[in-house]
């Protein structure tokens, strides 16, 4: 008679808890925040239950707010009241930044989302050509190589840029050199899908593509999610390019991609659980259909599981809580 049994070692909480393989700390999770101009007040993002469209007073409160539940590290995307096609202002985003490192300091660790799509009128992730039916390569890294430069004279600690543009990287990272800033971290979002899961965000951050525009999706420059080779050739570029972290977005469709880049990349990787996996979770658990914690626990486990170093996720604010629960 055969005396292995794998459930011996499962068979109570103390001894499950003991031989666990992978453990997610609180300390790995990024808070994002969306910061709006000209709001009278803070408004409920549909779906994500506890997030907001700031207000740039309520923004302060909420990071309090926040340092009080044990998180540290945030992702901030601003939306100016103002969208301009080119030529962009970058001033209210780097006041919110500035803002926030006044008040705060070295108490929080700052990425900024770096990207055209919520100051845009179209909301692309860049400048459109002047038949509107192509983002301008040129142009648009231009731009967003204005925008980092902008974000980390104002103190950001990270820039983060979403846009999928090409050799993007390259010019952020020569933009942070020529104005002093060559500490400045770049989380290049570097395989991002053109996913149907972002829904939550676009609402949050103003950001999805207008109906006037005659492209009207983001398939021409996001990765198709049938082409895995198209995401290693992306990290190997932004790698060659000088990315200090890279990410996988959004994270649970994407487990096998970012199992597969962790393993030949020794660099840190970063996950973003979008907002429609989280607000899945949220749905689930108001009809009655899952055990909220648990749930938002397994996904953020199968995350590390995979070979994320850290989480950007809705949730972060509870990551201390209901981890220990």
């Amino acid at each position: 008679m055969s005396r292995i049994s794998l459930r011996r070692l499962r068979q109570d909480p103390h001894i499950r808890s003991l031989t666990r393989e992978v453990r997610p700390v609180a300390e790995q999770f990024i808070q994002p925040l969306f910061v709006v101009e000209g709001l009278a007040e803070r408004e409920a993002v549909p779906g994500l239950t506890g997030v907001y469209r700031d207000t740039p007073d309520s923004l302060l409160r909420q990071i309090e707010s926040d340092l009080a539940a044990g998180v540290s590290k945030f992702l901030l995307f601003c939306v100016p009241a103002g969208k301009q096609a080119q030529g962009i202002d970058w001033s209210f985003n780097a006041g919110q930044i500035a803002a926030i490192k006044r008040r705060f300091g070295s108490s929080v660790w700052l990425a900024v989302d770096v990207c055209l799509c919520s100051s845009t009128p179209h909301g692309h992730c860049g400048v459109l050509n002047p038949e509107g039916d192509h983002l301008d390569n040129v142009a648009s890294v231009q731009e967003l190589a204005a925008a980092a430069a902008a974000y980390a004279l104002a103190g950001a600690d990270c820039v983060a840029p979403s846009d999928m543009m090409d050799g993007r990287i390259g010019a952020i990272r020569q933009a942070l050199e020529e104005v002093g800033r060559d500490r400045t971290l770049l989380m290049a979002y570097s395989a991002k899908f053109h996913s149907n899961f972002y829904g939550p965000f676009r609402v949050a951050a103003d950001s999805a593509p207008k109906e006037a525009s005659k492209l009207t999706d983001r398939a021409s420059y996001q990765i198709d999610p049938a082409r895995p080779g198209d995401a290693l050739m992306s990290v190997e570029r932004d790698v060659a390019e000088g990315a200090d972290i890279l990410m996988v977005k959004p994270g649970m469709p994407y487990l096998d991609i970012l199992a597969d880049l962790a393993r030949q990349f020794p660099q840190p990787w970063a996950v973003y659980e979008v907002s429609g996996e989280y607000a899945s979770i949220e749905l689930l658990a108001q009809q009655g259909l899952t055990n909220r914690i648990g749930a938002h626990r397994e996904a953020w486990t199968a995350l590390v599981r995979a070979g994320a170093s850290m989480i950007i996720s809705y949730g972060a604010r509870h990551a201390r809580d209901w981890l220990a629960a």
